[in-house]
């Protein structure tokens, strides 16, 4: 059996234009490949490219998440499904195990060849339920979300079931070198296991810099994210309060999804009160953020939440909008502070205005300036195409290590 490399980043071999048709040489059989996450909206709208890659060199996409909205769309992206109810939020220990059983039952029965994780829960329970199985299990960490945002028994907690949970996985692809980090300096995972990803990727097709015809009236600021209140979206609001006076004719938009009564997302009131007193509009969800992207100038993720790389952030750049982001794991790698957007603290709306008006003074020229080198950012370091083929290469390796068990 080959044992993989000792890396922190995608290998640049594993990069070039060749590369699919040598891995798909490698694979001698059609293989079945489960994606395991928790809901089927994640599926959708952040791997559809993956599963449209794996299917092109022909083997069979089995989605195991919990029935939503978006479910009936995995069978216009080919895949299959299996329903997997989860309680995605929280420690209960009942629910944990019934999830746990779940997942042993429907991989019992569909018997995958490879096995695909994101997110907390699926990543854990996953892994696990995998390893009782003997199938090669591959990790995403996506950003670590609120259990690794404070000190306390549930980040001890987390911790200690990745690390029992990573033990087997054969490889674990991780969205910031942050995080990799972490991970392998409190020996959650082995250095060996681990890659460095670019994010998520970003589609360099579709998402590309629209004609922007000069402007004629006030700046957009948008900010696109699922509207956790640790994404900074009251951060946002009282920003765009300490400037509307100073800029009357600037406004301040908010795309995404609000969750009634999660207690971890900004309520329906609240932002009821935000859209009438005029300091911000809300759009609701976009299946499709492109249209509302063409006509903001400012792309604004406050964010303290553990992320990955934010998906919103770099479909933002790519389609050439500057960004304001605060300096915190994850965020931070969307940037190039000063050249494609500009940093600021986290849990601070006086440093975020301060960002929002410097935006806001600078000529139409220097902002463009600012969208283009988003832009080559983007081309140079978060193509899709460098996700899809790192996957590839570790589906590659962990189908063999299978078929030599």
């Amino acid at each position: 059996m080959q044992t993989r490399p000792a890396t922190a980043q995608i290998p640049a071999s594993n990069l070039g234009a060749d590369s699919g048709t040598a891995l798909t040489k490698g694979m001698s059989r059609p293989l079945k490949i489960a994606l395991i996450l928790n809901s089927s909206w994640n599926i959708v709208n952040f791997r559809s490219g993956l599963v449209n890659a794996i299917q092109a060199r022909g083997h069979q996409v089995l989605a195991l998440s919990p029935h939503d909205a978006h479910t009936d769309r995995l069978k216009t992206l080919g895949c299959d499904h299996a329903n997997l109810p989860m309680q995605t939020t929280g420690l209960n220990p009942i629910a944990d195990i019934t999830l746990l059983v779940r997942l042993l039952l429907i991989l019992r029965k569909e018997q995958p060849d490879v096995i695909l994780s994101y997110t907390i829960k699926p990543n854990i329970y996953g892994s696990l339920a995998a390893r009782v199985l003997g199938i090669p299990v591959i990790n995403n960490v996506a950003g670590l979300g609120m259990a690794f945002t404070r000190e306390g028994w549930l980040k001890t907690l987390v911790s200690r079931l990745f690390r029992f949970a990573f033990a087997k996985s054969h490889t674990i692809f991780f969205q910031n070198e942050d995080d990799r980090r972490m991970f392998v300096d409190k020996r959650l995972a082995s250095e060996h296991q681990t890659v460095r990803l670019p994010g998520s990727g970003v589609d360099l097709d579709k998402f590309r810099p629209p004609h922007r015809r000069p402007h004629s009236g006030g700046m957009t600021f948008i900010l696109v994210a699922r509207l956790l209140r640790e994404k900074g979206v009251a951060d946002f609001v009282a920003a765009a309060r300490l400037l509307r006076s100073d800029f009357p004719n600037a406004s301040w938009r908010i795309v995404g999804f609000l969750e009634p009564n999660h207690p971890a997302f900004v309520s329906e009131s609240e932002m009821h009160t935000w859209v009438t007193e005029g300091t911000v509009t809300f759009d609701g969800p976009r299946d499709d953020v492109r249209q509302a992207l063409c006509e903001a100038d400012c792309m604004v993720l406050p964010s303290y939440y553990r992320e990955g790389v934010p998906r919103s952030l770099l479909e933002a750049a790519a389609m050439g909008l500057p960004l304001i982001t605060c300096d915190t794991v994850g965020c931070r790698d969307a940037v190039t502070a000063g050249t494609s957007g500009l940093l600021c603290a986290p849990r601070d709306p006086t440093d975020l205005a301060r960002c929002m008006r410097q935006i806001l003074e600078m000529s139409e020229e220097a902002r463009a300036a600012m969208g283009r080198e988003g832009r080559l950012k983007m081309e140079r370091e978060f193509g899709e195409s460098r996700i899809v083929e790192a996957y590839m290469d570790a589906i590659t390796r962990a189908s063999a290590m299978s078929s030599s068990i």
